[in-house]
């Protein structure tokens, strides 16, 4: 797929099958988020892919009932998540996060993979459970939580992009 057409194309994917994604497919989306730019090029980011259902099932709840809501999937039954931190000790750490965050859905979207970014991954790994899931996984630091990515095969049509708002971009020539 053309990068252009690519990103043109990609929509956010709220309904998946329950087929996993292969290792194949997440290293090369991994590989698309380790090059995302940064700031001074620090790279402050780090993800976490995950598709244990134990720990999946840990990341909805946790997810959920940060912000008092301890009803619904929020990760839509996408067989992949991929949590993304970045250092709070460097000032463009949310930008590069956010960074990751992009070049990743745009990397499944190339892949024939759905992607949607679901909020709350500050929320979810500033609670004592959150915490004690970055220490399961041997991630120590002051790391701030900048979005979970949902990441699987996709049920049903992509979705249709919604109308463009007028005046979008501006131009100076």
């Amino acid at each position: 797929m053309e990068a252009l057409e690519n990103l043109l194309t990609r929509r956010s994917v709220r309904a998946y099958t329950d087929e996993k994604v292969s290792r194949e497919d997440l290293d090369k989306i991994l590989e698309a988020g380790k090059y995302a730019a940064s700031g001074m090029g620090r790279q402050s980011a780090i993800m976490v892919a995950v598709q244990n259902p134990e720990t999946l099932k840990k990341l909805e709840e946790l997810n959920c009932t940060s912000v008092g809501n301890p009803v619904g999937n929020p990760f839509y039954g996408a067989t992949t998540v991929i949590v993304v931190l970045a250092d709070k000790n460097i000032h463009t750490h949310v930008y590069d996060g956010s960074l990751v965050m992009g070049n990743m859905m745009n990397a499944a979207h190339a892949l024939g993979l759905g992607s949607c970014w679901i909020h709350r991954a500050r929320e979810t790994f500033e609670t004592e459970e959150g915490k004690a899931l970055l220490k399961q996984w041997g991630i120590e630091g002051d790391y701030e939580g900048i979005g979970n990515l949902i990441v699987g095969h996709y049920e049903g049509p992509l979705p249709e992009p919604k109308p463009r708002k007028e005046n979008y971009a501006w131009l100076d020539l």
